[in-house]
């Protein structure tokens, strides 16, 4: 297959370009948020954790959409920096319940603005109209994958395993 035919078919894939978009918007986030230590899943962690103050880490794994595992081992390392503490809670003594840290607060506030400044530009790309048809339309995706996630069953050490259609 020549290169020009292999662009061609990267071109109509959705699923590749839906990639390309996340990568850009890695990108992005690197150039401007970057310089805070803060790598985006981590911002994401903090941002949830301010919007869900005192919330679980399973609760934050609804939230985020970062699997158990990922999210289990990000908190330790935001708890590493100062960022997050996480306390048992009362009502479940098997529960953690994660807070953001003053120090915590400062790196999420300062980090805040340049996320949101991604937002605009990445949507900038787009005409008004077709602003909301893409959120629309990748809401319409985060839904699917909250019913994917609703479902799966957990295995015995806890991963995830996904049921395949045949």
């Amino acid at each position: 297959m020549s290169a020009q035919k292999e662009t061609k078919q990267f071109a109509r894939s959705f699923s590749h370009l839906l990639k390309r978009a996340v990568q850009y918007s890695v990108h992005l986030y690197m150039n401007e948020v970057g310089s805070t230590g803060l790598t985006h899943r981590q911002f994401t962690v903090l941002s949830a954790v301010d919007s869900n103050e005192g919330k679980s880490q399973t609760e934050l794994v609804k939230v985020t959409g970062i699997d158990r595992s990922t999210l289990a081992d990000l908190v330790s390392r935001l708890m590493a920096q100062g960022y997050l503490q996480r306390r048992r809670t009362k009502e479940d003594a098997r529960t953690n319940a994660i807070r953001l840290t003053p120090v915590g607060k400062k790196m999420l506030k300062s980090a805040q603005t340049g996320a949101e400044d991604i937002d605009k530009t990445m949507l900038a790309a787009f005409s008004a109209v077709d602003r909301r048809t893409v959120m629309e339309c990748l809401t319409v995706l985060a839904a699917e994958m909250d019913k994917v996630d609703d479902k799966a069953p957990e295995t015995e050490t806890g991963k995830v395993k996904l049921r395949r259609k045949v």
